[in-house]
């Protein structure tokens, strides 16, 4: 029990990490940010307030415009994509106004997301202070599940801020890349989660390799699921890279067809899967001799496939669940195709010599993860269903994945036993 007390204390901080970000009933919640800014009170609420003379300062802003029979109601149009790739509209009720000093507003409709998603969603907008000394307060207020989205709307919150001074001292706002997002930023947060995962391995030489050829696995994973948006057609993409918990690959606009979502989630592991190969060929060009050449690519063909097949599992949080949601669209459909890929995953688990206990206890892990529910967000309409040859062509690249990446987790377990005992 000790030998597995390091993955065990792992696994459970990464499910407590994932239940707080993305699950934990947060609640009705404010996010209040505040600054001071030495403008005049009229230049600033001519900025803040959706119907003032400035109100498209924002580089995100295209358009901010009353409707004619509605004073009340405003109607935003953003730089940012609908599924279609057409510019978001939104439209803002405001709800209380006191001209130059404060302002609420809601969301009514938007023409990427269900109204849903605004059920419980304000703003509140403050400016006070004397002569060219404003204070400006925003406030929003929305119901959470997780952190995750919590802490996102708070940094836009204190982007926002940060571009109306750069737009009162020049008269631009440019778009500026969150410095959490700046390449040397993610290198940097990848070296460190590759520093945190080192005493789960050992603080040894060996185990600084498995940290560094996990941390590898996981960039190379995201990279699979960027190509793949490129592919669709996604101007912009970026991956956050989150120490302990792995990556995250984020698209340019909303998901517009099905057949999107499943290749979207499948390519993370589907871009690994054509590795296996050549590592293979690798590992039998390198020969068995030391440490250092064939059994280190051994060492990464197990790591590799062990983290894709956990990935291609058919849970909530997974891509092997957002595959299998889209292929097959009925109840009866998606329980048997789970159970075909957790068959699978068992069976190798259980081909490699792990406990009959081992393999139920990790089943029940992820379970619960699945039980968490889903994050996804509702779009305002359906996305395009899969046509038939799509689905086939999603559900065999699935099975494929899962076979390939569990063949990877054989071959390197059979020959590092083997080379263990020779």
């Amino acid at each position: 029990m000790a030998t597995h007390a390091p993955a065990i204390a792992l696994l459970v901080i990464n499910v407590g990490l994932l239940w707080l970000l993305l699950a934990f009933p947060v609640g009705v919640r404010t996010i209040r940010v505040s600054r001071t800014f030495h403008a005049s009170r009229d230049k600033i609420w001519n900025a803040i307030f959706p119907l003032g003379q400035s109100a498209d300062w924002h580089h995100s802003v295209l358009t901010s415009q009353s409707f004619a029979d509605a004073p009340d109601r405003v109607q935003q149009t953003y730089t940012h994509l609908d599924r279609h790739g057409e510019p978001i509209v939104r439209t803002l009720q405001i709800m209380q106004s006191l001209s130059g000093t404060e302002y609420t507003a809601r969301v009514l409709e938007d023409s990427a997301l269900d109204a849903a998603f605004w059920t419980d969603f304000s703003e509140r907008r403050c400016l006070g202070g004397d002569g060219d000394v404003m204070h400006l307060t925003i406030e929003q207020t929305d119901r959470y599940r997780g952190l995750a989205f919590l802490i996102f709307r708070f940094f836009s919150l204190r982007r926002e801020m940060k571009s109306l001074q750069q737009w009162l001292d020049t008269g631009e706002s440019k778009p500026a890349r969150a410095v959490f997002e700046h390449p040397l930023v993610q290198c940097g947060l990848a070296v460190l989660s590759t520093l945190l995962l080192w005493p789960f391995f050992g603080l040894t030489r060996g185990g600084l390799m498995l940290s560094t050829l996990l941390t590898l696995v996981i960039v190379l994973h995201e990279l699979g699921h960027l190509a793949a948006y490129r592919a669709f057609g996604h101007r912009k993409v970026r991956m956050i890279f989150v120490p302990l918990l792995g990556g995250i690959a984020i698209g340019g606009r909303p998901y517009n067809s099905l057949f999107e979502v499943a290749t979207c989630a499948l390519m993370g592991a589907g871009l690994s899967a054509f590795l296996i190969p050549a590592a293979i060929i690798l590992h039998k060009a390198a020969g068995h001799g030391t440490f250092g050449s064939g059994t280190a690519v051994l060492i990464f063909l197990l790591i590799l496939g062990a983290f894709n097949l956990l990935n291609l599992l058919p849970m909530n949080r997974f891509d092997g669940g957002q595959v299998l949601r889209q292929v097959f669209r009925s109840r009866s459909g998606r329980m048997v195709g789970s159970f075909l890929i957790t068959l699978i995953i068992a069976a190798v688990g259980w081909r490699v010599g792990l406990s009959a206990p081992a393999l139920l206890a990790g089943l029940a892990v992820f379970a619960l993860l699945s039980m968490m529910g889903s994050t996804g967000v509702k779009p305002r309409h359906r996305l395009d269903e899969m046509t038939g040859s799509q689905r086939i062509l999603s559900g065999l690249g699935l099975y494929s994945a899962v076979a390939l990446h569990g063949y990877a987790v054989v071959y390197a377990t059979d020959r590092l036993f083997s080379w263990s005992q020779g």
